[in-house]
């Protein structure tokens, strides 16, 4: 039984019970749509949040009303012990869905540890089946590290497993539609998300899944260096560490715009998408 929990409703009576929470600004990819190859100004590690700044938060975040938490990045498992964070995220009493985004390139070697800590399933990208495609866009990655960690998150019971394939405009394109197979194959779930442009303010709403469907947005986010954002497509942030926790999700929470525009920077990389 989960304990009772409020309710946050943010300005526009949407329930915001959805925490993201990205844990560094490094990954191990340069996948060509969300990161340049060079020149990447890396956030000081001083600035990125703590493993018990995260917690501080998280617990209040679940006070007040949500229950489901998502770990991203960058990429998540680069971040040393991650492990650690989600046996502490896992012990809060309320979160009811506790999962993680990951490119899967470090899963296997930890994907046994993650769920005896308390991780519940993962979404993990894969953009295509073709390997040298795979390298080209990743910058580098390796096809089967991937393959061998949706293996290793089957194995040890991270499941459902969906599947993140990034495309141009449709899920009709070659390679999404052989994941497509590929997931219809192995018992797997397939998302298809539009490739975004944050000074235009372009995106749509994920095929298989529920981002980009502004009217229904059930969260927030809480970037690597400690700023609730309340909007992906959005500059606003409310520092945790200048207003506190709570006051930063109040603020977050009533800043909530009805649905996402324009930008003026990328946010991907340090808040997670």
């Amino acid at each position: 039984m989960f304990p009772e929990q409020n309710v946050m409703k943010d300005p526009f009576g949407r329930t915001i019970n959805y925490l993201r929470i990205s844990v560094t600004d490094r990954c191990d990819l340069r996948c060509r749509y969300c990161m340049p190859a060079k020149g990447v100004v890396r956030v000081p590690m001083a600035r990125i949040l703590s493993f018990e700044e995260i917690l501080e938060l998280a617990r209040i975040a679940v006070d007040m009303g949500v229950d489901k938490i998502r770990l991203t990045g960058g990429e998540p498992l680069v971040r040393r012990g991650i492990e650690r964070l989600v046996h502490m995220l896992a012990q809060i009493p309320g979160v009811r869905d506790l999962a993680m985004t990951t490119n899967a390139q470090q899963l296997q070697r930890l994907a046994p540890a993650l769920a005896e800590a308390g991780l519940m399933r993962v979404n993990i990208s894969l953009d295509t089946l073709d390997a040298q495609v795979f390298t080209h866009l990743t910058r580098g990655g390796d096809l089967q590290k991937t393959l061998d960690g949706i293996a290793a998150a089957r194995a040890a019971g991270l499941t459902p497993i969906k599947l993140n394939c990034v495309v141009q405009r449709s899920a009709d394109e070659p390679h999404a539609r052989a994941v497509a197979d590929f997931a219809q194959k192995e018992g797997l779930q397939a998302r298809f998300i539009q490739q975004m442009d944050f000074e235009s303010g372009y995106f749509a709403q994920v095929d298989g899944g529920d981002g980009g469907d502004c009217p229904r947005c059930n969260r927030l986010r809480l970037s690597a260096d400690g700023r609730i954002r309340p909007c992906l497509f959005s500059d606003l942030g409310f520092s945790v560490r200048e207003l506190g926790p709570k006051r930063a999700l109040i603020q977050a929470l009533q800043n909530k715009p009805l649905r996402g525009g324009r930008c003026a920077e990328n946010p991907m990389r340090g808040v997670g998408g």
